[in-house]
């Protein structure tokens, strides 16, 4: 790697890792429509969702560090598709970065460890949902092997206008 490229390393998400990864989630509330939450967290309240990610099983939570700062640049996750047990075989994942740390392979890293990290648990299925436009997330999870299954049209409203979501599958 060249100099001004840092390391990064990705391993399980864990509880130390709540306040910056609740900042990560945050600039997302208050700053894009990539995520439909409209209020922004206090590390208290993303409690339960990193405790619903443990280090095994089909629901996880990935983590990239800067190697050497150990500053956190971005997670991804699986977690249920939806809470019906018959939906138990399905997971959704998602990717978020810290604002600097797009377009530097990041996402590419973090969605390598949670397939491997999938590849022995019982899921069939990943499911992404893409506010679009998101280009750049769609790229990464057509890389990924996800498939484009349909669009769900102004299903969700924030900063005073209708957003259309995007759906991807990838059969693991």
């Amino acid at each position: 790697m060249s100099s001004e490229r840092t390391e990064v390393q990705v391993r399980p998400g864990v509880e130390q890792d709540l306040e910056a990864l609740t900042d990560i989630y945050n600039h997302y509330v208050r700053e894009t429509s990539i995520t439909f939450d409209t209020v922004v967290f206090t590390p208290q309240e993303r409690r339960p969702w990193l405790l619903s990610h443990p280090e095994d099983g089909p629901h996880r939570l990935m983590v990239a560090t800067d190697a050497d700062t150990k500053e956190i640049l971005g997670y991804a996750t699986s977690s249920p598709y939806r809470a019906k047990p018959a939906y138990e075989t399905s997971v959704e994942t998602t990717i978020y970065l810290a604002p600097h740390a797009g377009r530097r392979g990041i996402g590419t890293l973090l969605y390598k460890a949670l397939f491997e990290a999938l590849a022995g648990e019982d899921v069939h299925r990943a499911y992404a949902g893409i506010a679009q436009p998101n280009e750049a997330s769609t790229r990464l999870h057509e890389r990924f092997g996800f498939r484009y299954v349909g669009t769900y049209r102004e299903v969700g409203r924030k900063f005073g206008r209708y957003w259309d979501v995007a759906w991807y599958e990838k059969q693991l």
